[in-house]
Parts: structure tokens; sequence; C-alpha cells
């Protein structure tokens, strides 16, 4: 079964809590003896761990120099005692061979911290070079780089586990369910035996990114690509141009284009390379080279390589575990997503918020399917739009099929409803829910925010069915009978089905395909630049 992104749960579930780069004062020894404790040779059963069998033990009185030695963990004081003290002070990172290889797997991800897309920003990076330097070819185990190694662990899963604070989410309007994650809950899996350097606890779908930024690193530091020239916009096949090879080159670059790049002739297997990279951005797969290919084409090595880099710390604060029935919605792709058992069932087309009136990002249970809805117009839309076109066309409510309602201006149930036939509902702080459209025409374009905020479906009928699939009075006769009655009725749903709104602007498809989509509420720069702060452990 694929569990890609495109097709699995933002879960749905859908940076840092990034350490001052600043390096302390306080340097290793070059001898590597780093303590006048003295190491004792015990008999003891020691809990799970990377070294379970080890049984030499230090001083617990080391832990309290080595915080004074490196007063920047500090915060990391009590979750090492506790764990040390499980393991009644015996070495993790080290066997009677010497350093182990977990030590020098992590010694190898904090120092390549880039490839997690994040800055080179880890304290007491010189410290820890030394330390494994001064180290390597000793099987004799110290303290100090066994403490050092233990907190650059808690330190390293802060940064690549566990993404921005919950606070720093909700101040970007994040209210998906997060992912929860603390240090004594990273040491505890260790004392329970499992190595998560090996078996990463992030939503998979971070590890898939991670590979295509290695390659997108890879593509700038030899230059990038070309920017195509826009002296001419649109090409055919058979048409040739040193524009036609710069797409080309481009299109080989990413992966797109499989063949030699060198000529300048629109052949037949641009054409099939140019289907491919529209259908990864989200454009009409024409084949064609047009405006809109050469602008999304002309986007920086540089600028991909943020997009992944902010998707990557989306990722982070997605739960790991996923609903294995629910209805997923990404907000930058204009699509709704069924899931079942965890696998795509179908798909279809929506419109969003538009950027005034975004969209929130969050989760709720869809409880009811309404026919024939009535429309009580929002507070905003009745105070900006409504009333001042009754003050200007006193009929303004006759001529749209509206009525006064307790102070409040409701449209009647039919086909001009503003809603459709249906709506679908689960409940919700933001007033967000799922419905028909009259304006049908809009689903034809390629990006799609135009609503007030809630989400209009291009196929309701189809969701109607679906939700009610399981109740043989709910036929589809009789499910068109009820959007078209003009009488309200809501359904209650006998089981309610999950619905997550996320922000996803790339990921990777079932087939491997690295997608990109535009950052429609401008989310991405404000993230990245979260992430390239420097806020204390």
């Amino acid at each position: 079964m694929n569990r890609l992104f495109y097709y699995s749960p933002v879960v749905i579930i859908l940076s840092l809590f990034f350490l001052s780069c600043n390096d302390a004062n306080t340097k290793p020894s070059s001898s590597g003896q780093h303590s006048n404790y003295s190491q004792n040779i015990v008999d003891i059963s020691i809990p799970g761990s990377f070294n379970p069998e080890s049984k030499t033990i230090f001083d617990s009185l080391f832990l309290n120099e080595f915080i004074d030695s490196f007063p920047q963990f500090r915060v990391l004081k009590k979750d090492l005692q506790e764990f040390y003290k499980k393991r009644n002070f015996s070495y993790a990172w080290y066997d009677e061979s010497g350093i182990i290889e977990p030590a020098l797997n992590l010694y190898s991800r904090v120092l390549n911290l880039k490839e997690e897309g994040l800055p080179d920003k880890v304290l007491y990076k010189n410290e820890l070079i030394a330390l494994m330097e001064s180290n390597e070819n000793n099987k004799q185990a110290f303290p100090q780089l066994e403490l050092m190694l233990t907190s650059q662990y808690l330190c390293y899963a802060k940064f690549a586990w566990s993404g921005l604070s919950k606070e720093k989410l909700v101040s970007m309007d994040w209210f998906l369910p997060r992912k929860e994650t603390s240090s004594s809950s990273m040491l505890d899996s260790i004392l329970n035996g499992k190595d998560l350097l090996t078996d990463v606890p992030v939503f998979y779908q971070y590890e898939l990114l991670k590979k295509y930024l290695k390659k997108y690193f890879e593509i700038q530091s030899k230059g990038g690509w070309d920017k195509i020239p826009e002296d001419k916009i649109n090409y055919i096949e058979g048409d040739t141009s040193s524009a036609i090879k710069a797409i080309k080159k481009h299109l080989y670059l990413t992966g797109d284009l499989e063949q030699d790049y060198s000529n300048k002739i629109f052949d037949t297997s641009l054409t099939v390379a140019i289907k491919n990279f529209q259908s990864r951005s989200g454009l009409m797969e024409s084949g064609l080279i047009n405006a809109d290919l050469i602008k999304e084409l002309n986007i920086p090595v540089e600028k991909r390589i943020e997009q992944l880099i902010v998707n990557m710390e989306r990722c982070r604060w997605i739960p790991v575990s996923v609903q294995r029935n629910f209805i997923l919605i990404n907000i930058p792709d204009f699509k709704l997503h069924i899931y079942e058992n965890d696998t795509l069932a179908w798909s279809m087309k929506i419109v969003v918020g538009k950027n005034q009136t975004q969209t929130a990002i969050f989760s709720g249970d869809l409880k009811y399917v309404v026919f024939s809805p009535y429309w009580n117009v929002p507070y905003s839309i009745l105070k900006n739009e409504i009333l001042p076109a009754i003050k200007k066309n006193p009929n303004y409510l006759a001529k749209h099929n509206m009525e006064w309602n307790e102070g409040s201006v409701r449209q009647l149930p039919g086909t001009s409803n503003s809603l459709g036939l249906v709506k679908f509902l689960f409940p919700n702080s933001h007033s967000i829910y799922l419905h028909d459209t009259p304006s049908k025409s809009l689903f034809e374009k390629e990006k799609r925010a135009f609503s007030h905020g809630c989400i209009r479906l291009a196929e309701p009928k189809k969701l109607a069915m679906y939700l009610l699939r399981d109740d043989p009075e709910w036929t589809s006769s009789k499910i068109n009978e009820a959007m078209n009655r003009g009488v309200e009725k809501f359904v209650a749903l006998k089981k309610s089905v999950p619905v997550y709104i996320s922000y996803f602007t790339c990921w990777v498809d079932k087939k491997g395909n690295l997608q990109f989509r535009d950052d429609v509420y401008k989310r991405d720069e404000r993230l990245l630049k979260m992430i390239l702060d420097k806020p204390s452990l």
C-alpha cells in the first residue's frame, strides 16, 4: 500500500526549538580525560537502550559538573538525571569495544542539520567535534562525551522530530491536532530498546521530502537552472529555439525529461516531460509551452528549496499514527480527498476561501448532511454586502430569493441558493462547512480561491451518496429528490467522519513525484522566518 502525503492523511492530524548558535567558551581537554570521577565495573541488569549490555557506570556527581561546564544544557538536567538514574548511571553510547554505531549516526546527523531542512545551529558544536575526535580509536568510555551525546540527542530530537511549539502554530492559525513529544518520551524510547535514529518518529512524508531536498541542494550547488527567455511565450512541437533547450535542461535536472537535453527541438519527448511537470505543478496538462509554464519554470531552485524546508517542518507537527477513514482537504491543491483504510478512494475539485477570507486550517467531525439548505447570511456579509445592496435596491431580497429571519437574512432553498442543493456540517468554531454551489464554472480554473471561507464542492451529490452509502433508505433517486424538493432536511450520519483541512505547498505523490503548488495564502515566508530564527532550547 502506498502511504505518501498526497494520498495519505494529513491527520492529520496534521522550528523549531533552535538552540542559540554561539559556542560556549568551555573546551574539552585535548587528552580526552574529562573527569576525576572513576568508572566502576558492576554486574547489574540495565534497562533497554542503545547499549543494553553495558556494565560500565560513571559517578552520578559528574552530571552536575557537566551541566556547569555546558550551562546551555541546564534545561535538560532533570531529564538527564531521570534517564541515567533508571539505567544506574551506565553508559548508553559505549560498549566493551568503545563508542557504538548509533553514536556515530547521531554525530553525523547533528553535523548535517542542513539535510533535515534546518540551519546549522548546534549548541556546543565545536566541543562535540573535539570530544568525538579525542575519543577516536579509543575504547575507554568518558562521562563528558556520554553526556554530550545524550544532550545532543535531545536537541536533535527537538530540531528534527518536534518542530515549532504549539503556541507558534496557533499564532499561525494552524489548528490541526499536533504531535506531542517530550524529552522524557525520547529518552524512554532508549530505555525501551527503540533506536529512533533508524526508526524516525516523524510522519513518513518527511523522509520523502528530505530525499528531494538533497537532490535540489545538489542542483543548487551546480548553479541551478537558467531563466527561460520570455521573448516568445508560445511554442508547439517542431519549433526550434534556445528557450526550448533551456526548458529541456530544466526538466532534465528535475527528472521530468529522461532523455538528452542538448538539442533545441520541441519534440514528442519534451511534450511528455512538460505534461509531467504541469501535473506536478497543478497546471492543466496541455503539453504546450505557454506563459503559465514558463512562469513556473522560472521559479528559482532556492525558492523550491525553501518550499521543501517549510513543508518538512509542517510534517514534524503531524502525528505519526493515522486515522483509517477520513476526508482530507489541502487548500493549496484545491482538492478534497476521500480515504478508506488509509488508501485514497477518490478526489474532487473544490473552491476555498480567497485571501481576504481564508479557509481555516483545522479538523472536525462531519456529522450532518443537509438537503435543500437555507443560507443564513453571516453577519459580516450582511453588513458589508447585503445591507448596502438593499439601500440601493429595496427589492434586492426578493430578487435574490432572500427573506428577513429574526433580525438577520437568509436565502431560501433552491437552485439559486448560494449553498446549492446540499451542505455538509462538521460543527466548529470557524463556521466552516462543505457545500454545493450554483457557480460551477469556477471549477474549470486552475487556482480556485474565491469563497468567503467555506468550501465549495464540484461533486456534492457524490459526497452525499458516499456518506449515506450504508443507509439503504438513501438511494440515488431519494437523494436527488431531497436535493431538489425545496424543503430543508437534516440527516444525521450514523457514524461521523473526520475532516482535516490542511495546508501543504509541496509533497510527494503516490508515484514518487514531487508536487509543488502556489502559496495561495502566503504562509510559507513567515514559517521560513520562524525556522531561521534562534529561539533557545
